[in-house]
């Protein structure tokens, strides 16, 4: 596959990703165009897309992604259930593959403590003008042409066996509602659990109040 014919390929899942979204009756291609502001938004407001975020909770410094990310899955684990019981939504769910999570996993760890960024923030960092997320963007296309060129051959061996498609739902059966209200509410009641630190920069440090500054001992405080 040339490169001409892997962006073709991206621009012809692209098309049907939106295809599908018009067609599959759970809402209009401008509602998604919103709900990607308003996660914009959000990303921006709690500033999860600076550096000091995913680097100082990789190196146990910032809190703030995990009390995130545990409120996140928590909240919209049980608002999804919902949803598809109600028949606004459907599951996706992908295979279970060990081999291909572990190895997948780890790669992407080790960006995300190198680059700062997860594939959520880096495109709000790229709108803000940072070009070292640019950078990583590209290398991103890059590995992603790869990988499809080279699916078969190299990739797919290195996924490892299929487990099949389970799910907290499948598991629970007939409990089901009550699993998933309890497992959504557990991961909420940790995220409030986790000690608040921050990692500031030097940025985020000019803006804040003298006594607010984790680096200045403030007269107030002796």
């Amino acid at each position: 596959m040339s490169i001409v014919e892997y962006f073709d390929f991206v621009a012809s899942r692209t098309e049907n990703m939106y295809n599908i979204v018009q067609h599959e009756g759970h809402g209009p291609v401008w509602l998604v165009f919103v709900i990607g502001i308003i996660f914009g938004g959000i990303i921006q407001y709690s500033r999860v897309d600076k550096f000091e975020k995913i680097a100082g909770f990789a190196m146990g410094k910032d809190t703030i992604i995990p009390k995130m990310l545990f409120f996140a899955i928590g909240l919209t684990s049980i608002l999804l259930y919902i949803e598809i019981k109600l028949g606004y939504a459907s599951y996706h769910v992908k295979p279970i593959m060990l081999q291909g999570l572990i190895l997948g996993g780890v790669i992407f760890g080790i960006g995300m403590a190198i680059m700062g960024k997860c594939p959520g923030t880096g495109p709000v960092s790229i709108a803000e003008g940072r070009i070292d997320v640019l950078v990583g963007a590209i290398g991103g296309i890059f590995g992603g042409y790869l990988f499809t060129k080279y699916y078969d051959v190299f990739f797919k061996p290195l996924m490892g066996e299929s487990l099949g498609k389970t799910t907290l739902v499948d598991v629970t059966g007939k409990y089901a509602p009550e699993a998933v209200f309890v497992f959504g509410l557990l991961l909420i009641i940790v995220a409030f659990v986790i000690p608040k630190i921050e990692l500031f920069d030097e940025v985020d440090l000019e803006k804040l109040d003298e006594c607010d500054r984790p680096d200045v001992l403030c007269e107030d405080t002796v």
